[in-house]
């Protein structure tokens, strides 16, 4: 994994009937801090879909927007675009180059996607993405077990959580909800 994707935290939480994709807003470059206030998450497919990303921000805009294309293919198919843009991202000599990482969710799946082909679907609601994710993902997972916040609010205090922690994560965050 390159240094460009060490800088960032995406959550997504799917927890009593919502799912909530959120992260923080900054943007490193080695020790450097470029912008504390970016966004990360967005809504894709005319809002039938929540998608973050980890990684290059040029790159991560290309994926959005080839996913953004994939789902206008297969309208309402989260599961089927998000494979079809693995596979292009796999194969394509463009696509390969690009260094990045992507959840999506929308009100029946969440999604981890990466360069390597992988489509991993999470088996308990929870998935975590950039140099935080690891962090942010263990404080949900401790949380939703000893709290009942709702998923906006458990997304929240994870990142906020691995903020205390993870130096390239900030606690500018934000969150969309379906």
């Amino acid at each position: 994994m390159s240094a460009t994707l060490h800088g960032t935290t995406v959550l997504c939480a799917r927890y009593g009937g919502q799912v909530a994709v959120g992260g923080d807003g900054q943007i490193t470059h080695g020790a450097t801090i470029l912008k504390a206030n970016a966004r990360k998450i967005r809504t894709i497919g005319g809002g039938i879909a929540i998608a973050g990303f980890a990684g290059a921000t040029a790159d991560a805009l290309a994926l959005f927007e080839r996913l953004e294309s994939k789902l206008e293919q297969y309208p309402k198919q989260i599961k089927r675009a998000a494979v079809e843009m693995a596979k292009d991202w796999r194969t394509d000599r463009y696509l390969r180059k690009l260094e990045a990482m992507m959840t999506v969710a929308d009100k029946e799946v969440d999604l981890l996607l990466s360069g390597n082909g992988d489509v991993v679907e999470s088996e308990d609601g929870l998935l975590g993405i950039g140099s935080g994710g690891a962090f942010a993902l263990a404080a949900a997972r401790a949380l939703r077990s000893e709290t009942d916040l709702d998923a906006p609010s458990l997304v929240r205090k994870a990142i906020e959580i691995a903020a205390g922690i993870c130096v390239y994560t900030n606690r500018e965050i934000l969150i969309e909800t379906l």
